[in-house]
């Protein structure tokens, strides 16, 4: 299984920059590294060259993003996209899109370029989503989304072992940063895509 762990956001945005600060979190010190087949990427808002990146051919993507659907700041939601759902817009694909629906429709346009299937391999899209408090312009997180960086980091860890099979790494964070569930809540049109669900009441 070969895994893409890709950070999305824009970082001038407030809590929209959860997803790259999330991937700065898993390359810092006191964190154990991913086992091979697992790549973890800074993409902020670069949609086309996600798409680009992804006719690599890996079999899982990993989204981290915030994700607006009405929970508390800081709740963490961990979705799954549906792929058998059909994704083609007759419309030009976004290059800028940051949705699995706008991510899936480039690499379609771009793989069937390639003569290659439209998910070029990927047979799994999961999204882990922070709710934000605030996406209005400015530089840094919201207090409540960036308390939730390291259950994040968990969740990460623990995603990524479920997908490779293998035990998820003992992670040494405070019991307050981890005792929080994944919330149970319906997705919500146009949030993450029209088509992804939630899959997960785990905490993480």
């Amino acid at each position: 299984m070969t895994v893409l762990v890709a950070g999305i956001g824009n970082l001038l945005m407030s809590d929209d920059g959860f997803g790259v600060e999330v991937v700065r979190e898993l390359a810092g010190a006191g964190f154990p590294a991913f086992p091979e087949g697992v790549e973890v990427v800074d993409i902020g808002i670069r949609g086309m060259h996600l798409a680009y990146q992804l006719l690599d051919g890996y079999q899982a993507l990993l989204l981290i993003d915030a994700t607006e659907r009405g929970g508390r700041p800081g709740e963490l939601y961990l979705l799954e996209h549906d792929l058998t759902a059909d994704t083609r817009s007759p419309e030009v694909p976004d290059a800028h899109g940051m949705t699995p629906d706008a991510v899936l429709a480039l690499l379609a346009s771009l793989a069937g370029a390639s003569g290659l299937e439209p998910t070029a391999g990927l047979r799994r899209v999961l999204v882990l989503g922070c709710e934000p408090a605030t996406v209005d312009d400015g530089i840094g997180l919201s207090e409540p989304v960036a308390a939730a960086l390291p259950r994040a980091v968990r969740a990460v860890h623990n995603v990524v072992a479920e997908l490779l099979g293998t035990a998820a790494p003992s992670l040494a964070l405070p019991v307050s940063t981890v005792d929080s569930g994944l919330a149970p809540l319906l997705p919500r049109q146009g949030s993450v895509g029209a088509h992804s669900r939630s899959i997960s009441h785990r905490k993480v």
